[in-house]
């Protein structure tokens, strides 16, 4: 009896802490992990553990790491409203974008300083499908260690208007979800100023119920896609206007 009241205890404060951090992490922002901040990294790190420890050892009062965590939270959104108004604090606190290639030519006075080794730069080159210095016209560094690249005029990936060819009115719209597995997504009928009434006459032009969708999508033309959930003999169904 006791080892399950000990476990109900544990569950409880697993479920406090974890509603604690998912808020904190809301009112932090939404950042990724590869693009937070020195500050937010920081923060994350030291939340993370103060939450490990108030979940672990249940003779630490519940409050001890609450209050912790809130403290660190608050201070977290005060340094990001200080660097939010005054220049100079981002400056110090998250420091600056640094340029190490330059037409091609690699600065490895920014290299060292950075403590930027070539393995780095070249694995993040080769994940934006760059694999020859020479093509790169600027890289830099920014404040979250990620690198940014311009590429030379003449290889770049070649666009429509380098071409000259002119594309049709609706290219632009981009389809949006309005049916997730048999649930209407409001959001999306509303982005492409559709009304209720319009897809359900479309499901049924296309012979199906609600229930039976899997995934639709669509655009402010109101082309759509139409994916049925699997069902043996059943093929996709893809509609247009």
């Amino acid at each position: 009896m006791e080892v399950f009241a000990n476990m109900l205890i544990v569950f409880i404060r697993v479920l406090i802490v974890y509603t604690l951090i998912i808020g904190s992490l809301r009112l932090m922002g939404k950042h990724q992990l590869g693009q937070l901040q020195p500050s937010e990294l920081v923060v994350t790190i030291l939340v993370s553990n103060i939450a490990t420890m108030s979940i672990e050892d249940t003779n630490v009062p519940l409050l001890g790491g609450i209050v912790p965590i809130l403290s660190l939270v608050c201070f977290d959104v005060i340094v990001s409203a200080i660097m939010l108004k005054y220049k100079a604090a981002r400056r110090i606190i998250s420091g600056t974008p640094r340029v190490i290639i330059r037409d091609g030519v690699i600065d490895q006075n920014e290299l060292h300083e950075l403590r930027f080794t070539i393995d780095d730069m070249m694995e993040q080159l080769r994940g934006k499908n760059i694999f020859d210095i020479r093509e790169v016209a600027f890289a830099i560094v920014e404040t979250t260690g990620q690198l940014s690249v311009y590429q030379k005029f003449d290889a770049r990936n070649v666009t429509a208007d380098m071409i000259g060819l002119q594309g049709k009115p609706n290219d632009n719209d981009i389809p949006v979800v309005i049916i997730s597995d048999g649930v209407v997504i409001e959001s999306g009928l509303s982005f492409c100023n559709l009304k209720r009434e319009w897809l359900d006459k479309t499901i049924a032009a296309n012979g199906y119920q609600l229930r039976e969708i899997f995934l639709m999508t669509c655009n402010r033309s109101a082309d759509y896609l139409i994916v049925p959930k699997e069902k043996k003999n059943q093929k996709n169904k893809e509609g247009g206007k």
